[in-house]
């Protein structure tokens, strides 16, 4: 059987003379099916090629499933032209790379650049899939070779990196919070130390520290008055009671996806979905974890506020409480109420309203 000289998607038969008879196939059946699959299957082939980089401070080790390939660039701008012109020839579903304390930025952001599908993954996931799947050896290529097959086996989405903008606007966030983890632990010092020497030393740091702060807040503040999107988001996001600049501005910085995700996604975003425990009969007690650590601080800050001065919030906030939540996980359920009013509010475009 075959296809016909002129017609592929039909079947070949011999005649009663023994001259060639040409047959029609049904296009919905499924010899048909079969016989005009060649360029579907090269094309579902195509799409089903998966990517793991892991990242290094030099270099780009590139693994490819199914095939099993694996390569090596550096990580410079030679190296990652080289890498693009190879990713556009496979023309992957997914590039994965593992989030490494920011030397993944520039790579992702050539590859998103380039039209890529580029999904950033955390660490933490990786390290347990390896770990699930009896992975002892770390190399750079293994580590690769685990990113592509935890990308295969999660289909994890790609989604839009933030632009450079807003990744400046992170980075300003991100040095501000260090910054004031710095400030409260010279604070705490300050009140431990008794010898006049050291407490003067102490007393210099916290000074320049809150110069450095204070410099550090001009710049973000200019960076969000200049932009009119990141002015209206913020004048939206304020809106709320319990919700001021810091948290407005940690949100716009550090999740994007704000207003474009369902509620359930963006709270899993922020690490802020309850995941439940539970084996035949028993079921153990919910609880959060992973997500944006920056963001969920935020929102645990905002929730604080707003259990006491937001009526909506607090409303709820009491209403847990008297019904016998722990407090704890009724701050929790408010931060995470919180998010999802945010999310809403970025949404619709409009702001806070009680009623």
């Amino acid at each position: 059987m075959g296809g016909g000289p002129n017609n592929p998607g039909s079947l070949k038969a011999v005649g009663e003379l023994g001259a060639p008879l040409i047959v029609p196939l049904n296009p919905n059946s499924r010899l048909g099916r079969k016989a005009r699959s060649p360029l579907r299957q090269g094309r579902v082939a195509m799409e089903s090629i998966i990517v793991g980089i892991d990242v290094s401070k030099d270099r780009l080790d590139v693994a490819v499933r199914p095939s099993g390939e694996a390569f090596t660039v550096e990580r410079s701008p030679r190296g990652l032209e080289e890498l693009i012109s190879r990713m556009r020839g496979l023309s992957p579903a997914i590039v994965a790379l593992e989030a490494t304390g920011g030397y993944e930025t520039i790579a992702a952001a050539a590859l998103a650049g380039a039209g890529l599908p580029v999904v950033v993954v955390n660490p933490a996931q990786i390290r347990a899939f390896a770990k699930a799947l009896g992975q002892r050896a770390k190399t750079d290529p293994i580590d690769a070779a685990v990113i592509a097959h935890f990308a295969e086996a999660t289909k994890p989405v790609p989604r839009p990196l933030p632009d450079e903008a807003t990744r400046l606007l992170a980075d300003l966030v991100a040095r501000r919070r260090q910054i004031n983890e710095m400030l409260g632990a010279e604070r705490q010092r300050e009140q431990r130390i008794t010898i006049p020497r050291l407490r003067k030393s102490i007393s210099r740091l916290i000074r320049a520290l809150e110069r450095e702060l204070a410099t550090l807040d001009h710049d973000i503040d200019d960076a969000v008055r200049s932009s009119p999107v990141w002015r209206d988001k913020e004048n939206l996001l304020s809106s709320v009671p319990g919700v001021g600049p810091v948290i407005s501005r940690t949100l716009i910085a550090e999740l994007p996806e704000l207003g474009t995700l369902g509620r359930k996604e963006i709270a899993a975003l922020a690490g802020l979905a309850p995941f439940t425990r539970q084996s035949g009969k028993w079921r153990g007690k919910s609880f959060i974890a992973g997500g944006r650590t920056a963001v969920r601080s935020a929102l645990f800050m905002g929730a604080m506020v707003a259990k006491q001065h937001n009526p909506i919030l607090k409303a709820f906030f009491d209403r847990l409480v008297a019904a016998g939540k722990p407090k704890m996980l009724a701050l929790i359920a408010v931060a995470r109420k919180l998010l999802t009013i945010l999310n809403a509010i970025i949404r619709d475009s409009r702001p806070w309203q009680i009623a």
